[in-house]
């Protein structure tokens, strides 16, 4: 998860009505197993500092392919250009599971050939059960964790415990608390406060955590999705909403909590697109992420838990001992709620936040 996880997926919604028509799927039998992949090139799509600068380098010399690193600041970035109708020219493209749901189903991914990714037997078996995609039809789990309120342990006189800390937070917290955002992250806190679901599409229920956001909104220094672990670094802060691993709990006095409400479970992924020229490369790319020694990096550098259990298997002890959210069990992190695409209810928290921001 990434800062790009940002905003609902309308303007795709699950529908894809204005995209160009999709190309056709190919086969298993169209595959070749055995392409020579140094006659195929690749484009792919991520966020910026989620891969090795090295990639393109490291991808030339393991599949003998050359590899074009593209940049997208968030989710709805890339998917207005996945979904604009032009052809985009990417094979691969980086994206939160609820997106790569909004994508499947406006019929733009290209389903997964398993046989092309042996290294999907490295994933947890958790890491198959995913709401938005069982069995990892057409994503593959990049990174994944959970959303909590990351805290000053100094600052604070009580460890929060609960949802209803950060929205009505102590007097010590008062305008030293932030919250996302983002719509679906924005709106979380005050969903699970309630008792509700993560992704409820009720009316009802959706006036209540308006109404409980905009009560919160007063005591609240503001709303960030990027620096909020340096507001809290320098004290500015003293209790943010924060996904996981942007909680610096490296530091002394920072911790991380999953409020007794519960939480979500956020997944990253990689998809083919189905407008890809280059699919057994696609596919031969996704496999070679998926070796341990390269998906490792992810959880050592950008320190997001991987859903590679032979990676997080071989992950520095010391480094894992030093970040609590990294362990974080796959049990653990299933017992979270997937945010999955709500198609043209979307609407309903895109008008929630936007209602929000405005309110004086």
């Amino acid at each position: 998860m990434t800062a790009g996880l940002a905003l609902a997926v309308s303007a795709c919604g699950g529908g894809g009505a204005d995209t160009a028509a999709p190309a056709a799927s190919a086969s298993s039998a169209q595959l070749n197993p055995n392409a020579d992949l140094s006659k195929q090139s690749l484009t792919i799509s991520v966020w910026d500092g989620y891969t090795p600068k090295e990639l393109a380098a490291e991808v030339k010399d393991k599949l003998k392919t050359d590899l074009k690193v593209t940049l997208h600041d968030t989710n709805e970035a890339i998917m207005a250009k996945l979904t604009g109708g032009a052809d985009t020219g990417l094979d691969v493209a980086f994206v939160s599971g609820q997106y790569a749901q909004a994508l499947n189903e406006a019929g733009l991914l290209e389903p997964l050939h398993p046989e092309l990714i042996p290294n999907l037997a490295n994933l947890y078996p958790e890491a198959k059960e995913l709401s938005y995609d069982k069995g990892n039809v057409f994503s593959v789990p990049y990174t994944w964790g959970t959303t909590g309120i990351c805290y000053r342990t100094d600052l604070m006189k009580t460890a929060p415990t609960s949802w209803n800390d950060l929205l009505d937070p102590p007097a010590e917290a008062v305008k030293k608390v932030t919250m996302m955002t983002t719509e679906r992250w924005l709106a979380l806190p005050a969903i699970k406060a309630l008792g509700y679901s993560v992704n409820t599409k009720n009316d009802e229920e959706i006036a209540k955590v308006k109404a409980k956001l905009l009560e919160a909104k007063p005591k609240l220094l503001g709303y960030d999705d990027t620096t909020f672990g340096d507001k809290l670094k320098s004290g500015e802060a003293v209790m943010v909403e924060a996904w996981d691993g942007w909680c610096p709990t490296t530091e002394e006095n920072i911790k991380f909590a999953v409020p007794k409400e519960g939480s979500d479970l956020w997944v990253d992924t990689m998809v083919v697109l189905k407008s890809s020229k280059n699919k057994e490369a696609a596919h031969a790319f996704i496999n070679y992420i998926l070796d341990p020694k390269v998906h490792g990096w992810a959880a050592e550098n950008i320190l997001y838990k991987v859903p590679n259990k032979a990676a997080m298997d071989a992950m520095n002890p010391e480094l894992k001992a030093a970040n609590a959210p990294l362990q974080m069990s796959p049990s653990d992190l299933l017992k979270g709620e997937s945010i999955i695409d709500l198609g043209e209810d979307s609407l309903k928290f895109t008008k929630l936040a936007t209602e929000v921001a405005a309110q004086q």
